[in-house]
């Protein structure tokens, strides 16, 4: 574990294409990057342990977005230490790198069909990597002005993605805009008793009309632990 951290800085480094599909907190929302346009998340979960995630996303046009993510960045703070997991699906593995595409198609103007895929591998040193992927399809829509959103579909995914538990499920998820660039109400919710089932409620409050920071409180599936989410996005639209 000790040649992570800069194996993670060197990766973060390197020029790649970066990663779709921008989330609620945890269920990827239909919201695609513009043409050429990047928005950047980062997202902390805060309980024993803290988890970060990072996405970066960049739109190709024609409703089509590409990119590449690290999730799972696990840091446990009694332990002073990064962790790995590349040996049980008890949990999710973890670090991962994952690239992936998501592609949206309009039904009518507030209607649309979304579907995407992340794949990659763990990122571990001292073994082979070992792939892990996830695809998902859901229908999504929008209310006065795009001021109101929503989705809902399925997923699928390997026992190294999600950890032991049901391989498909449903998921869902919502923003409402309240104050409308201002203050806004999300929320999302995975299905399953796996290391990825859990439900996130919580709030949204733009610093500027491009940087929303999102607030939610977590609950697991499968045992009820609890965390903290933290989200910050920039988002250029």
């Amino acid at each position: 574990m000790k040649n992570v951290p800069g194996l993670l800085l060197v990766l973060l480094s390197l020029p790649l294409p970066v990663l779709a599909q921008q989330t609620y907190f945890n269920v990827p929302s239909s919201d695609i990057v513009e043409k050429h346009e990047l928005s950047v998340q980062q997202q902390f979960t805060i309980a024993e342990s803290i988890r970060s995630g990072t996405t970066v996303s960049f739109g190709l046009g024609r409703e089509w977005e590409v990119g590449a993510n690290l999730y799972n960045l696990d840091y446990k703070p009694s332990a002073h230490r990064f962790m790995r997991n590349d040996s049980t699906t008890g949990q999710a593995y973890s670090p991962l790198l994952l690239l992936n595409t998501q592609k949206a198609f309009d039904i009518t103007d507030q209607l649309e069909l979304a579907i995407g895929a992340q794949t990659g591998f763990n990122l571990t040193p001292d073994r082979p990597a070992q792939w892990v992927g996830y695809l998902y399809g859901h229908v999504a829509g929008s209310l006065h002005d795009e001021h109101y959103n929503w989705s809902f579909g399925g997923y699928t995914a390997n026992a190294r993605y999600l950890g032991d538990g049901p391989r498909a499920g449903f998921q869902a998820g919502f923003d409402a805009g309240i104050f409308y660039q201002k203050f806004h109400l999300l929320g999302d919710w995975i299905s399953g008793g796996h290391d990825l089932g859990q439900l996130v409620l919580g709030v949204e409050v733009y610093l500027g009309k491009h940087f929303p920071v999102a607030l939610g409180w977590q609950r697991i599936n499968r045992d009820g632990q609890q965390a903290l989410v933290l989200q910050l996005t920039y988002n250029p639209e």
